[in-house]
């Protein structure tokens, strides 16, 4: 909980003149709630979807509404990169079905951006409608700018004001005005909901649990003093939490209204005398309620922005003094909300304090992340020994038959909830799609003769694991087992890495890439990003990897992240090797200056691939390492094994020492 009083320098936007266009009626409206389970995923995830009658009825709706240019972000109103199945706007409106990327829509065309991690299925799923960005290109213009392009001439760009945070917001209109468009403009109503129509999913209502103090750590009236801590500090009236992952560690509760993500959909009030808790409270059982005692109030999840705009109203500002009795918002907060709040000038956009508080495990949450990927490591080792001994034997097994065996295995550990992602189980040049997700009746066989790359991982209550592992199960080629091992030899080179106090992760991310760059190889995404303790299995604000962000947050003791290099050939084969490690001290033989210096321990517990590594690559000291981790994992998961058993006899292989 120190991480709660560092707080980034808030901007000092003046007064904008942004245009809202009726946006609080519209919120004060939302549809009822009801429960309902996820829809299904289409029938094949990489089939394109015809989109003329979607986009011509959206714009039609434009032109109905004087809108020259109109963006989709992927995110919903709580800035999450997963969301919910009545959120998914932009994959309804493209057919592109990514967890990154936004659409952006003019009267004559339509664009998709998205990063490289997606360049291969948005090809794959996108229509002839749609011009692909591909973002991080050279000569590639990110949707921003795209979008700017497009208003020139005085045209009107319009967005869900709810969707996109406020600084972004603020930003880009700043931006189209400067290439010569009208401006941004929120709308009453998002349009892409209009086309849906009565085929759009209903809100999720999950129910919420509990998630007692012996997994949590800390008891949440602990972490509301510490934000009452910053509010004295600040001067502040009070911080209003829209991220939904916060508001669940705050309150030590979890939900289920994001698939794979445990999260409720709810904002936080708090304030030097009161915390309120927005919520559908059908989701509440007496338990929870119980855990809440009298330290928390409860409101109808609607009603938080016609609560926080009386709220504003009746705090004064203080001409004086630019900073006091200014209203604490994340930077992920949407730009309704900051409206809500009464502008810009009425409030403080910081990083969330929460975020970085969240990012840094207790002690109870690295033990949690520790036992958790013991198990989960098991029932990993058991998948793939049964997998090896089914394709050998001549069984025919597809990726989704083999990914819900897996599931299966995973569902006989304690303390599990379900899964943290869907599970990627890709062969051959399916592999080579680094979000791959195999639907039933498409997906391919998996070829005893190819690459089998597996990303997956669950939610237990005591933490959240991911876990990568590329495969062979018959006879590599030569260029399969060079780029598996210099992915490997990366992969080490960060595990050993060891850093001084304040090193970001953008500084270690050549380390994982160095030995690929040296043959002229790399790969489109990050090294390596946050994880959640049973939450989000992508959490920030850290992580490893060239995003701009990255550069901005030291890592520090106790924060858990990926370490993931890869490398892809379309149409080929793909290989990433992912385990979760923390960040801790290291014990170093001289210690310069006062800040101590600091290393990873890795909690995955799962061996690498013999058949793939050419040891002939490896130094003395990777062999070393491999042979350490190799005994470690060997120590720590064999007693969930049988004597003589098929998953035992595996794992002694796979684990044996190289020479």
């Amino acid at each position: 909980m120190k991480a709660l009083s560092r707080l980034l320098t808030s901007i000092r936007p003046s007064a904008s003149n942004l245009k809202f266009k009726a946006i609080l009626p519209s919120i004060h409206n939302l549809r009822q709630i009801s429960s309902v389970s996820p829809h299904p995923p289409p029938d094949n995830l990489m089939e394109k979807v015809d989109t003329s009658s979607r986009l011509e009825k959206l714009r039609g709706l434009m032109r109905a509404s004087e809108v020259d240019v109109y963006i989709v972000p992927s995110e919903d109103s709580h800035s999450s990169e997963y969301i919910a199945p009545c959120d998914a706007r932009r994959e309804f409106i493209s057919g592109f079905s990514g967890s990154a990327g936004c659409g952006v829509v003019t009267l004559e065309q339509a664009a998709l951006a998205t990063d490289g991690r997606y360049f291969n299925q948005a090809e794959q799923q996108l229509d002839a409608n749609w011009l692909l960005l591909k973002q991080g290109l050279p000569e590639v213009p990110s949707w921003q700018d795209w979008a700017c392009e497009q208003s020139q001439g005085g045209k009107n760009v319009a967005v869900d004001a709810t969707l996109l945070t406020a600084r972004d917001a603020k930003n880009l209109d700043e931006k189209i005005k400067k290439k010569g468009g009208a401006g941004l403009s929120g709308l009453l109503d998002n349009l892409v909901d209009k086309v849906w129509g009565d085929s759009r999913p209903a809100r999720p209502a999950g129910q919420i649990i509990v998630l007692a103090e012996q997994f949590a750590g800390i008891p949440f009236t602990d972490k509301i003093a510490e934000i009452r801590n910053t509010l004295e500090s600040k001067k502040s009236p009070g911080f209003v939490i829209s991220m939904l992952d916060e508001i669940m560690w705050l309150y030590n509760i979890r939900g289920s209204d994001i698939p794979y993500n445990p999260v409720s959909f709810s904002y936080t009030v708090i304030t030097p005398t009161d915390a309120t808790l927005y919520v559908d409270s059908s989701k509440l059982s007496k338990e929870v309620l119980d855990h809440f005692g009298s330290h928390v109030k409860i409101r109808p999840y609607d009603s938080i922005f016609s609560d926080v705009e009386a709220l504003s109203s009746s705090i004064t500002l203080d001409e004086s003094n630019y900073d006091s009795n200014k209203w604490l918002v994340s930077n992920k907060a949407s730009w309704a909300l900051v409206q809500a709040l009464g502008g810009f000038d009425r409030v403080e956009i910081l990083r969330s304090p929460i975020e970085d508080s969240k990012s840094i495990k207790n002690e109870t949450e690295l033990n949690g992340m520790r036992n958790c990927h013991i198990r989960d490591g098991a029932a990993l080792i058991e998948y793939f020994a049964w997998l090896e001994a089914e394709l050998v034997g001549g069984a025919v097994l597809d990726e989704v038959d083999v990914g819900d065996k897996l599931e299966s295995l995973r569902k006989t550990k304690e303390h599990f909830m379900g899964l943290s992602f869907p599970t990627i189980s890709s062969t051959g040049p399916n592999a080579a799609v680094i979000h791959y997700q195999p639907q039933k009746g498409s997906c391919a066989t998996v070829d005893l003769n190819a690459i089998y790359l597996c990303d997956s991982g669950a939610q237990y209550l005591d933490g959240t694991t991911d876990t990568t592992r590329t495969l062979h199960f018959g006879e590599p080629t030569e260029m399969e087992r060079k780029a598996y091992t210099l992915v490997l030899k990366g992969h080490i080179a960060l595990s050993k890495a060891v850093f001084p106090k304040g090193t970001n992760g953008m500084a270690l991310d050549t380390l994982a890439r160095q030995f690929l760059w040296s043959e002229g190889l790399d790969y489109r995404h990050g090294t390596g990003h946050g994880v959640g303790s049973f939450l989000n299995v992508h959490e920030g604000p850290i992580g490893i990897g060239t995003r701009p962000q990255y550069a901005e947050i030291p890592l520090a003791i106790g924060n858990v992240i990926s370490n993931e290099p890869g490398y892809y050939e379309d149409g080929s084969f793909g290989i990433r090797i992912e385990n979760v490690v923390m960040v801790k001290e290291a014990e170093t033989e001289h210690h310069f200056g006062v800040n101590p210096y600091l290393t990873f321990e890795h909690v995955t517990m799962v061996p690498m691939c013999r058949k793939l590594t050419d040891v002939s690559l490896l130094t003395s000291v990777e062999k070393k390492w491999l042979n350490d981790y190799h005994a470690e994992v060997l120590a720590k998961t064999k007693s969930y094994f049988d004597e003589g058993s098929q998953a035992l006899k595996w794992l002694e292989r796979e684990t044996s020492p190289i020479e």
